[in-house]
């Protein structure tokens, strides 16, 4: 028995289904969770030493790789004056000074500890300022474990077989209404047949948790429209897409201005952090200056707020790194694409940047109807073919994988050649 296995057999006795997040289990693959010690730019080594060219990146923070040396560095300065204060620090105003700066609709932001926390404030914060109840999100989206989100959930949720999770009340799966990803009539007849109730719509702008899936011509612009008209707050969730698809994220990218922003990930470094901001106005209703109450102990830790200014100001120092990843994106995704032409294959691979998705389907995939096609046992049979040949990937169709500035071109080269051998072998 391997090193692994003997983990997971304890871990299974101690911790609810021997991990700590669903997705972690295999149980949508099959096999046992690899258990891993420790990595290094492009890789990722088991406790049996096995080593993995890795695309999750921690499924997305590790941008430019496993500890990233000016990462590294900040984090060993920072422990030297100890790891947590309760008490405001000169990081946490240079940390919020930098967002503002390379995030475009952000004039004011408030640090917090997880993606789930940001959302869960967003929400309250947007029902505080409008005054109603209601949010819109769409089927398939992820915005953390919060009760108001896992209702149609993507990603832990559908893989692991409930996407309505038990201990959700149902007055709080009535005051979230869902539409299909891409569906704006669909989004505006929510929106009338609950007149002057709906708070905000929030949304993935660039979809993570249901594998990668790319808004449509004009659907986020459509948005901004439709909240625009009915006093709506538009909320981005850009955990995910933050600083990964642009400095900017996919705010930038698409040219879209959204009242409130969700962020985590890449803004950590690495370290547990999630921060949410927006317009002054609105921001300004968070207490101690407005009436919405949220707080944390740990909000602002200064070695999470030291390892994210090292990635933040390196990203935003060294545009040249959106430009590889690009590249990197494009080899990968072309690569994958020259093998499906060539054996013969139709399934649907979404892309942008450094976010993919290899779709066991031959529907094009444009929302969750859509991703649900997907055919999930011959999925866990090519991830574990992929696994055999040192690639590790996110163990869940319904996750997007990430890519690093670590990858070489000869890494990548490596990555399409597993990908073809197993498709050859799994058919």
């Amino acid at each position: 028995m391997s090193l692994s296995e003997q983990l997971f057999e304890k871990a299974k006795t101690l911790i609810p289904g021997g991990v700590n997040s669903p997705v972690r289990a295999f149980r949508a693959v099959g096999g046992n969770p690899l258990f891993i010690k420790s990595a290094k730019g492009p890789y990722i080594f088991d406790e049996d030493g096995n080593r993995y060219i890795e695309l999750i990146n921690s499924w997305g923070p590790m941008i430019l790789g496993h500890a990233f040396e000016p990462v590294e560095e900040a984090i060993r300065e920072a422990i030297r004056h100890s790891f947590s204060f309760g008490a405001p620090t000169r990081k946490e105003v240079e940390m919020a000074e930098l967002i503002v700066e390379m995030v475009p609709s952000v004039e004011m932001v408030r640090m917090v500890n997880s993606g789930t926390e940001a959302t869960m404030a967003a929400i309250r914060v947007a029902r505080g300022f409008t005054g109603r109840d209601k949010i819109i999100k769409f089927e398939g989206c992820y915005h953390g474990h919060g009760d108001s989100f896992l209702i149609a959930a993507g990603s832990g949720a559908i893989t692991m077989g409930t996407p309505d999770s038990p201990g959700v009340t149902r007055a709080t799966a009535l005051d979230t209404l869902t539409a299909p990803y891409n569906n704006l009539a669909a989004v505006e007849q929510l929106i009338q047949a609950n007149a002057n109730q709906v708070a905000a719509v929030i949304l993935e702008p660039v979809v993570g948790n249901m594998g990668c899936v790319l808004p449509e011509p004009g659907f986020l612009q459509g948005l901004r429209d439709l909240c625009d008209r009915y006093d709506i707050l538009l909320i981005f969730d850009e955990v995910m897409t933050g600083f990964r698809l642009a400095k900017g994220g996919a705010q930038e990218r698409f040219g879209i201005r959204p009242d409130l922003t969700t962020m985590g990930k890449i803004i950590g470094g690495g370290m547990p952090v999630g921060a949410y901001g927006g317009r002054k106005e609105i921001m300004e209703v968070v207490s101690p200056v407005g009436p919405v109450y949220q707080a944390g102990t740990l909000s602002g830790n200064p070695i999470a707020m030291s390892a994210g200014l090292a990635m933040l100001r390196y990203l935003n120092g060294h545009p040249e790194v959106y430009t590889r990843l690009e590249e990197i994106g494009s080899r990968l995704v072309g690569g994958f694409r020259q093998t499906l032409e060539k054996l013969g294959l139709n399934f649907t691979i979404n892309h942008l940047g450094s976010m993919y998705t290899l779709f066991m389907t031959d529907r094009p995939v444009s929302d969750f109807a859509h991703a649900k096609t997907c055919d999930l046992p011959l999925f866990g049979r090519y991830f574990n073919a992929m696994l055999r040949r040192g690639v590790y990937l996110a163990p869940s169709q319904f996750e997007s994988l990430f890519l690093s500035v670590a990858l070489t071109d000869d890494l990548v080269d490596q990555v399409i050649q597993a990908n073809e051998e197993s498709l050859k072998e799994v058919l």
